[in-house]
């Protein structure tokens, strides 16, 4: 099965939490009907992102990234890689590449969808990451580690992250509901 298919086959059968995650549920899965390259950074000006939201192992607290360009804490993800052969599967290469993190467990059923414009992603315009997120928890007393995609990477309580961006937010609440 190539990543397109596993991402069809994954958006098709995904039970969304909300009317408004079902509303992009749908938009990124006629997306993919239409676009044989959604997958790639070729896709221009909307293509599918994987990414990871990082538990510690009591899940009290998130791992998040100060992406370098944005500026801004983030979960850990990125685009899709030639390599990669499932959605899951990029999300935690994301994750453990952006992390250092070895021997994450990823749940390899979405957990979150979010569509948002990147004005620095492509020197042709604005592109829109169709971002699939996932949830994974790290083993007690790991280390991370600062990518060169990031300013920093940094444990925050889950109650308690840097930022009140709502998406974050949710992400974090349903990752919590996923996770239990």
């Amino acid at each position: 099965m190539t990543l397109h298919a596993d991402a069809l086959a994954t958006l098709q059968d995904w039970p969304a939490p909300t009317a408004a995650q079902e509303r992009l549920r749908q938009r990124y899965v006629a997306h993919l009907v239409a676009e044989p390259t959604a997958m790639t950074r070729a896709c221009f000006p909307d293509h599918l992102t994987a990414s990871c939201l990082v538990l510690s192992a009591d899940s009290g607290e998130v791992l998040l990234t100060l992406h370098a360009k944005a500026r801004q804490w983030f979960q850990l993800g990125g685009h899709c890689e030639p390599g990669d052969s499932t959605l899951a599967g990029a999300a935690g290469r994301e994750a453990a590449e952006e992390s250092g993190l070895a021997g994450l467990a990823l749940d390899p059923v979405p957990v979150q969808l979010s569509e948002h414009a990147v004005p620095f992603c492509d020197p042709r315009g604005t592109v829109h990451h169709l971002d699939v997120r996932y949830v994974a928890v790290a083993p007690a007393d790991v280390v991370h580690a600062v990518s060169e995609e990031s300013l920093d990477v940094r444990w925050w309580r889950a109650d308690a992250p840097p930022t009140d961006e709502p998406e974050l937010v949710e992400l974090i609440a349903l990752a919590h509901a996923r996770v239990g």
